[in-house]
């Protein structure tokens, strides 16, 4: 019962900050994007997106130490939660420099001719350059903070530590509109600046809050269980690494094949994929934990119980907003930025296609990495990742438009999607047939029933809002009748019921009794 009450209130309090953050980043990128123009705006996700190429390590390591501090958790062993911290300290300060060393290796090359940058902003773009490597150092050494509040279960300061740095993002956005100045230079300054603020936010609440966090780091470090933590991480960080360069060396054939500007549009693509995902990403946020603790105490059918579920709602989260914005794409970036970057519209289209395919195995990994035997899952599915690369290059090379590359990016997902759903059941016993057809296939099938119910709404009336609300109200039910009858089990079904229900007397004030999530 304590598990569930814990579940739904930080569950909450992830989409309140989802809702404040993805009105104020929504908002904050019109600004940015009228203020800077497209080839500055490109600039920026382009630096940015090669820096990501190297800094996936941080992702990483929040899932290898929020997983390590969660079963120390649920054991209640006080010296090995101050062990984990520790090794987890450490790890970041080596890996932050071994990165910066990395990344201002590769600047040398960067801007000689690898990057397709105009001549007379090369200048600026290597000051933005230092400006991202100042914030993924920052970045990289907050990991071990992010794990322990998400550890703990914290999600009321991971809202408001969100909210806050999205409400100054949009000061900056405002601040950009109205100074004469290097623009892109005050930005790519202003963000770093953010980046350090929030880094020394988190560590002093931290120091303060949890007892972990309090210590020398010299007197708990103990060099088996650095070794253990590295391991585990590094298998991640390769999978990790993979995706990343998938998504980052998209960006590059991009550029090299078709210019700056089409950046602009993948990087409007990825902020409204980023902001929808959200919807999913927090559910699993909240419910990862639980999901980690069940497989540390032995419960391995809680844990399955959990992570298929977690499978269906975060398709379902995703698929009830990406379905209706897909089909009124064109008009919704119309009002949002008006001035519209070529190609924005079919590249954001695609992605989110591409995203809801990802979403519907998501807990295939999260049981895989609650298990631990990760190294032949990330070999497999990181290679998988990879080779989007040479597929895009054909494609590019033969003469496609630019879109092309992800439309092989989503057949190589579905295939992707297999074989995460292959090693959940070799690994942690999924049962396989049963997650094909009743999670993954019934998913993918509604998703398409909503999508053509949507569509007779977008041939038969006019651009506007009343047929962007028709479109979405459509496929919003026909989302959750078809989701009801085909994919949420009996069990499923009066488990969300009992949730909704509860949050429902907990607005109230009135008791209510929720069972075991």
């Amino acid at each position: 019962m304590e598990s569930a009450k814990r579940v739904i209130k930080n569950t909450g309090f992830l989409y309140g900050k989802m809702l404040v953050t993805i009105a104020l980043a929504l908002f904050s990128t019109r600004l940015i994007l009228n203020a800077l123009g497209a080839v500055d705006y490109g600039i920026f996700n382009l630096i940015g997106g090669v820096i990501a190429m190297l800094s996936f390590i941080n992702g990483a390591m929040v899932i290898a130490t929020q997983r390590y501090l969660s079963i120390a958790l649920g054991s209640g062993d006080m010296n090995k939660l101050k062990s984990v911290f520790s090794s987890s300290v450490v790890l970041h300060l080596i890996i932050s420099l071994i990165i910066v060393s990395l990344l201002e290796l590769g600047g040398l090359f960067l801007f000689k001719g690898t990057l397709n940058i105009p001549s007379e902003r090369i200048g600026t773009a290597k000051i933005i350059f230092q400006f991202m490597i100042i914030s993924t150092f920052f970045t990289i050494n907050a990991v071990p903070y992010d794990a322990s509040i998400n550890s703990h279960e914290n999600m009321l300061v991971d809202s408001l530590l969100g909210i806050f740095e999205s409400g100054v993002k949009l000061g900056i956005a405002i601040l950009l509109v109205y100074t004469a100045s290097e623009k892109l230079v005050l930005y790519g300054l202003l963000i770093a600046s953010l980046t350090v603020l929030i880094r020394i936010i988190k560590s002093i609440y931290c120091h303060t809050k949890y007892e972990e966090c309090r210590i020398s780091v010299r007197s708990h470090l103990k060099p088996r269980l650095l070794k253990e933590m590295l391991s585990f991480a590094g298998w991640n960080v390769f999978g990790l690494s993979c995706s990343v360069l998938k998504n980052q060396g998209l960006a590059v054939l991009l550029n090299l094949s078709f210019g700056i500007v089409v950046n602009a549009a993948y990087g409007i693509a990825n902020q409204v994929n980023s902001n929808l995902r959200q919807f999913s990403t927090n559910m699993i946020k909240a419910i990862t934990p639980q999901i980690t603790k069940s497989e540390g105490s032995g419960d391995r059918e809680r844990m399955l119980r959990l992570s298929i579920l977690a499978s269906k709602i975060s398709f379902f989260l995703l698929a009830f907003f990406a379905v209706p914005i897909i089909i009124e794409m064109p008009f919704i970036l119309k009002i949002w930025l008006k001035t519209v970057p070529e190609n924005s519209v079919i590249f954001c289209q695609l992605i989110l296609v591409l995203s809801m395919l990802y979403q519907v195995t998501i807990g295939t990994m999260t049981s895989v990495t609650s298990v631990g035997d990760i190294r032949s899952f990330q070999l497999a599915v990181g290679a998988l990742e990879i080779f989007n690369l040479p597929v895009a290059y054909l494609l590019i090379k033969a003469g496609l438009p630019s879109y092309s590359v992800f439309i092989g990016a989503i057949v190589l997902e579905i295939v992707a999607g297999g074989i995460r759903t292959w090693f959940a059941h070799k690994i942690a016993g999924l049962d396989l047939k049963d997650f094909i057809l009743k999670t993954w296939t019934y998913s993918i099938f509604t998703a398409f029933i909503a999508s053509l119910a949507g569509l007779a709404w977008h041939l038969v009336i006019h651009p506007g809002i009343t047929r962007a609300l028709l479109v979405g109200t459509t496929t919003t039910i026909m989302l959750l009748v078809t989701g009801r009858i085909l994919v949420l089990t009996g069990e499923e079904y009066a488990r969300i019921r009992e949730i909704i229900t509860s949050v429902y007397y907990r607005f109230r004030k009135r008791p209510v009794l929720v069972g075991n999530v």
